[in-house]
């Protein structure tokens, strides 16, 4: 093992924590960050593979998946769990579809059917409520599958910086990575249906029908996807922003080979730094290439242009779906293992800016970014 990737082990280890709950005193989560994160739903789940299975401790992810199988209300996770025993916040709408795609992974992982036996309800209560509407008008549009979320004044993705009563990015529509996510985990319920003896069609046939809607999102005139449809003016947001990159990354992509090629270079020309990707094009007008000053220009910057490291995982992914080259796909890591040696030492930061240099910001320890790092490093192993 590397040197590199042994710190990167042990820093792992910094962000499990445990989550005790009544049923289970010994019950786990993940920091978010350090140093002002707690544990989030979102980043738990995207990072709970890299932090768990791809160090061997598959037993911690065991407890995590169960520990916040007890705060499913309404077919979703929690978001953020409020210190101080206060309610726990449902305010996203892709924690919980993270949530599927973590127990896919663990079961690919270790092959424990039982886990998947004791949450399989849970997880059929998930799909139910998205099909007929949940939360801040989360829902499945009948006419083509398609997963439609957000009130005015609510951030509900990942791109969730909020200044006041400004929204930077509401992304209120359809968007292009949840609709990627919702494909992927009506296909692993349909897999975990099959292991379990019991019907997959009716899953089958949902996602056949979203793979359907999902063509709206294909952009033939800029070759890449749209980042929303069906936005809140009515119009497709064609921004670039690296959130199609899991169309491409995601066990089962309803792109083709062309447009999954298509997408991986347009990431790799516009958004692609030595850190991770930028969240949106240094072309667009409203691009932010600095993450710096008050409040309110740092949350107006934040997914307007900044690097994400934690996104190098879905691409390094991608990457290899589409070109099967683990020695190139590699070469995007190696910045970023370099990055170990300084800002938070021993450890991966959580943003960077969009402009050379590309200096890091935010936590000088972030979960998912030690997590897809690890991840990506193993997924190059394997090919």
């Amino acid at each position: 093992m590397p040197p590199q990737i042994a710190q990167l082990t042990l820093a792992a280890d910094q962000f499990v924590v445990k989550r005790p709950t009544t049923l289970d005193p010994e019950g786990r989560s993940i920091i978010a960050g350090y140093h002002w994160f707690s544990d989030w739903g979102r980043d738990t789940m995207i990072a709970l593979p890299g932090l768990t299975l791809s160090t061997g401790r598959p037993e911690i992810a065991a407890s995590i998946l169960r520990t916040y199988a007890q705060f499913v209300d309404q077919g979703m996770i929690p978001n953020r769990f409020p210190d101080e025993d206060q309610a726990p916040e449902y305010n996203t709408v892709d924690a919980t579809l993270w949530y599927l795609e973590a127990i896919r992974k663990y079961f690919a992982a270790t092959g424990d059917l039982s886990l998947v036996a004791e949450l399989f309800p849970v997880l059929e209560t998930i799909i139910e409520w998205h099909r007929r509407g949940t939360r801040y008008n989360i829902k499945m549009d009948p006419d083509d599958g398609l997963l439609f979320a957000g009130e005015e004044g609510v951030q509900l993705t990942w791109m969730d910086a909020k200044f006041d009563n400004w929204v930077v990015t509401p992304r209120l529509g359809k968007p292009v990575e949840i609709n990627a996510l919702w494909y992927n985990a009506l296909l692993t319920l349909a897999d975990f249906a099959r292991v379990l003896d019991l019907e997959p069609a009716p899953y089958e046939e949902l996602a056949a029908k979203v793979r359907i809607g999902f063509n709206r999102f294909w952009n033939e005139e800029y070759g890449y996807c749209f980042d929303v449809l069906d936005t809140l003016e009515g119009s497709n947001d064609a921004s670039l922003r690296p959130n199609q990159i899991f169309a491409v990354s995601l066990s089962r992509s309803p792109l083709d080979g062309r447009q999954q090629r298509s997408v991986v270079d347009a990431c790799g020309r516009h958004l692609l730094t030595a850190h991770g990707l930028r969240s949106l094009s240094p072309q667009d007008s409203v691009y932010e290439g600095h993450y710096g000053g008050d409040l309110y220009k740092r949350d107006g910057a934040y997914h307007q242009g900044t690097v994400w490291s934690w996104l190098i995982g879905p691409f390094v992914e991608a990457h290899l779906r589409v070109y099967n080259d683990p020695q190139i796909a590699r070469t995007y890591l190696d910045p970023l293992l370099r990055h170990l040696a300084d800002h938070g030492v021993g450890s991966i930061s959580e943003i960077y800016d969009g402009d050379p240099p590309f200096t890091p910001r935010g936590c000088i320890a972030q979960a998912w970014s030690v997590a897809e790092l690890l991840r990506a490093w193993q997924l190059t192993e394997a090919i």
